[in-house]
């Protein structure tokens, strides 16, 4: 949520319909106070803060918002009338500004500014769900060592009423019996098995002989056909009659195996738990990497492509009126420096796509219906007609899949013959299987929709070039273009885990063919 302040309606409210236009959602508050009470109650991923404000000024209300935790991934963009000074421009970043914007301000560089930081936000929340999601998992294989540790002792209870071996010492010390597992390990009924050099338990079990308390170690013992050490849990229990120790009773017990499954455990453990931790690691670089392009996007690249825009168009209009050839000129340079801007922006839209989006239940109908009221200028002007089929409900990317049809519909409108109205027919049926040539069948697992024109098509056998990037098939001058829409299209439809191919005739018109998956719950399941 984007939360604006100013003591002035007049001001809040263009800034909050151009917000809103671009599908966020607004906050706002008419005085520092009322922020500070809005910003204590709701998270903002961005707060615009107006410098000049009566009682509590914007500087102040930056000042009690960074003392506070909760809001401490915020975003606060100043904007001032008056205040336009280095100091007060100082002021503002040293309150905990992000940004520092004098009015006028040009609503698409508010607007752009606004969209990377609350991407920015977005992504701190999810690293912070990554973190807290990591932290549980160490947690649960904390407990699952635990569990596992429990489990090992409740083995060794049970294992020492099977065979094992077994002994019993007289209270002088002399071993009087054991059993036939003795000799595994031992050759001689008077001889202790071989333990390993690291686990020597003479002096210890003297002492315990002296006190009369049980004795419990985990030794390493050597077996006597093999020479390999064993690991065995020895237990030796003090038999009292009448509180005199009268005897005592022993137990190797084999524990090898578990230890060796223990000690695997913890390894694997060791190992998960780093490649979680380096998977953080690696996710945080490349969120931080993913920041630094779109502030070069937005700021180093199309600032100066828009004052390269400007200053043409002034040296045009004020200097130039007259030259003919001069102005053929600088209007080529404005036609590249825009088509530059536009390049810089479907780039950045192409990266983007990598970011998780939710399936939701989507109707295809109104997803068409609103891009038809997006494109009726160009469409009117074309005096192009549109034919709209019904289409069925599907699991999709609600945006993801308004992407695709948008860069169809728009290169419908686009390749069209210039002397031809465009004629463009969109159309859906449920198929088979996730083929372009599946056979149509009403309880069919996926949905096939054909995008169809008139325009002025392309030779298939360029069709392996058109999903690429920056790939195109026409001159630039003839048709405007960056060569990316297509491949955002793809990329979308391999997210949806669907195909999309197109076919064509020179001069005879184009159909693009897409299959989707009506559910994807099998495909989220695998």
């Amino acid at each position: 949520m984007i939360l604006i302040v100013d003591d002035r309606p007049e001001n809040i409210l263009p800034l909050k319909i151009i917000l809103e236009q671009h599908q966020f959602s607004v906050d706002t508050a008419e005085s520092g106070e009322e922020a500070l009470k809005k910003v204590l109650a709701h998270n903002y991923s961005v707060i615009i803060l107006d410098v000049q404000m009566p009682g509590m000024d914007g500087f102040e209300v930056a000042n009690f918002i960074a003392g506070y935790s909760k809001a401490k991934d915020t975003s606060i963009i100043f904007l001032s009338a008056v205040s336009k000074e280095k100091e007060f421009i100082t002021k503002g970043y040293t309150s905990g500004g992000i940004d520092y914007l004098t009015k006028p301000v040009d609503p698409d560089i508010l607007l752009l500014k606004v969209k990377i930081l609350h991407r920015l936000y977005e992504q701190q929340q999810e690293l912070r769900a990554t973190q807290e999601s990591l932290l549980k998992e160490i947690e649960v294989r904390k407990a699952a060592e635990e569990k596992l540790e429990k489990g090992m002792q409740e083995l060794r209870s049970i294992v020492e009423s099977l065979p094992q071996m077994a002994f019993t010492i007289a209270a002088t010390g002399r071993i009087e019996y054991v059993n036939e597992h003795w000799y595994r390990y031992s050759q001689r009924l008077d001889q202790f098995p071989e333990t390993h050099p690291d686990d020597q338990t003479d002096l210890e079990w003297k002492e315990y002989l002296n006190q009369d308390v049980e004795y419990n170690k985990e030794v390493r013992i050597k077996e006597v056909t093999t020479g390999h050490y064993r690991h065995h849990l020895l237990r030796v229990t003090p038999i009292k009659f009448q509180n005199v120790t009268v005897r005592w009773v022993g137990t190797f017990t084999d524990i090898h195996q578990q230890k060796t499954n223990a000690e695997e455990l913890e390894q694997k453990v060791e190992q998960r738990t780093k490649e979680l931790l380096d998977k953080n690691v690696e996710l945080e670089r490349t969120n931080h990497e993913l920041q630094q392009f779109a502030w070069v996007v937005s700021h180093d690249l199309k600032e100066p492509l828009r004052k390269i825009q400007i200053f043409n168009g002034v040296i045009k209009e004020k200097y130039l009126k007259d030259n003919a050839e001069a102005v053929s000129y600088l209007d080529r340079s404005i036609h590249s420096s825009a088509r530059m801007s536009k390049l810089i922006t479907d780039v950045l839209e192409y990266s983007r796509l990598s970011n998780y989006a939710a399936f939701q239940d989507t109707d295809l109908n109104e997803i068409i219906d609103e891009l038809l009221v997006d494109f009726d200028d160009l469409i009117s002007r074309k005096e192009a007609r549109i034919q709209v089929d019904p289409l069925p409900r599907i699991s999709a990317m609600p945006s993801r899949i308004r992407q695709v049809f948008q860069n169809l519909i728009s290169n419908a409108l686009k390749f069209s013959k210039p002397q031809e109205a465009p004629v463009i027919r969109i159309s859906g049926e449920l198929v088979a299987d996730k083929s372009i040539d599946s056979p149509a069948t009403d309880q069919g697992p996926y949905c096939r929709i054909i995008v169809q024109d008139n325009g002025i098509g392309f030779d298939e056998k360029f069709l392996h070039r058109i999903f690429i990037i920056f790939q195109r098939l026409n001159d630039h001058n003839s048709y405007e273009g960056t060569g990316i829409g297509l491949a955002i299209a793809k990329k979308n439809i391999d997210t949806h885990h669907g195909i999309i191919s197109a076919r064509s005739t020179v001069g005879e018109g184009t159909s693009f063919i897409i299959v989707l998956p009506v559910n994807q719950t099998n495909n989220l399941l695998n």
